[in-house]
């Protein structure tokens, strides 16, 4: 392996606030609008927008591979998802936002020698990618790449932030953790407080529930905090993420890594410094794990 651990943590944590821009921009939801979903709340955006790739994937497709989401959340959502748009018009809806939302937020950075290396790194890691058994990677690797290097760095990006995801949905299955457990060991180690994670819609009895079945394995103590073993495990799973997420960095030497970190710090701070996202997220929730 070419990069530390570290390294492929600090770049997911890097790429991530570029991802995100799609499912809190204020052109996101005027897109989104336009085509007829609601946008009192972000959900129905999301849930289209997200899944759009799959085509006119169904709520069982959906559950399976949007892995925290309480399924009667997906169910809710994803079965108006395609009645209100066709996921092609989605995905378009999709392009525009993300460069009418990139150009406002990073401004004078757009066509900058800056931002187009770090769309072309970024897009070299994304093409050394394998997808097989990553079904939402696949899927956003799948659609043609447009010209504008913002657009690169943003579809790169979600790529990226796709295969992890995959990966990630494979580690907590190998050390048996359930989609509930996944938010309440989560919790249990202090990556977030519970209330947090409530807009994945579980309900208090799912939670308990969930709670109490890493109980039994000795993972959670009665105030729902992690045990010892709890930290090792939520260690493990964190640990084989960055495992399986480091391959497609290995087609970058250590020093292009470098460089792409620090191409990428000033519009992550252009679109961090907006707080576009609230202080706390369900999504790029990371803690640093000493396992290296």
């Amino acid at each position: 392996m070419t990069h530390a651990l570290r390294t492929v943590r600090q770049m997911w944590r890097l790429l991530e606030p570029v991802h995100a821009t799609l499912y809190y921009a204020p052109e996101a939801f005027e897109e989104a609008a336009a085509l007829g979903y609601a946008t009192d709340e972000r959900w129905p955006s999301y849930f289209a927008y997200r899944a759009a790739p799959l085509g006119p994937a169904g709520p069982q497709l959906v559950k399976a591979l949007f892995y925290s989401l309480s399924p009667q959340m997906v169910e809710r959502y994803t079965a108006q998802a395609w009645r209100t748009a066709a996921p092609e018009q989605v995905l378009k809806a999709r392009g525009a936002a993300v460069d009418r939302a990139l150009q406002k937020l990073l401004g004078d950075r757009i066509g900058s020698p800056g931002l187009r290396e770090a769309a072309e790194l970024t897009r070299r890691v994304c093409e050394a990618a394998e997808t097989a058994g990553r079904p939402i990677a696949a899927a956003n690797a799948a659609l043609p790449w447009p010209d504008e290097p913002h657009r690169v760095l943003w579809q790169a990006a979600t790529i990226l932030r796709e295969h992890r995801g995959d990966g990630h949905i494979a580690a907590l299955q190998a050390h048996g953790i359930g989609p509930a457990e996944s938010l309440v060991s989560q919790a249990a180690v202090g990556a977030a407080p519970q209330e947090v994670f409530s807009s994945r819609q579980w309900t208090d009895e799912e939670w308990s529930a969930a709670r109490e079945r890493l109980a039994a394995r000795g993972l959670v103590k009665a105030d729902g905090r992690a045990t010892g073993e709890g930290q090792r495990v939520r260690t493990a799973i964190e640990k084989l993420t960055d495992e399986l997420s480091a391959p497609p960095w290995d087609t970058l030497t250590t020093d292009e890594t470098a460089r792409l970190a620090e191409l990428l710090v000033p519009p992550v701070l252009d679109i961090v410094g907006t707080s576009l996202r609230p202080a706390q997220s369900t999504l790029g929730i990371g803690m640093t794990y000493d396992y290296e």
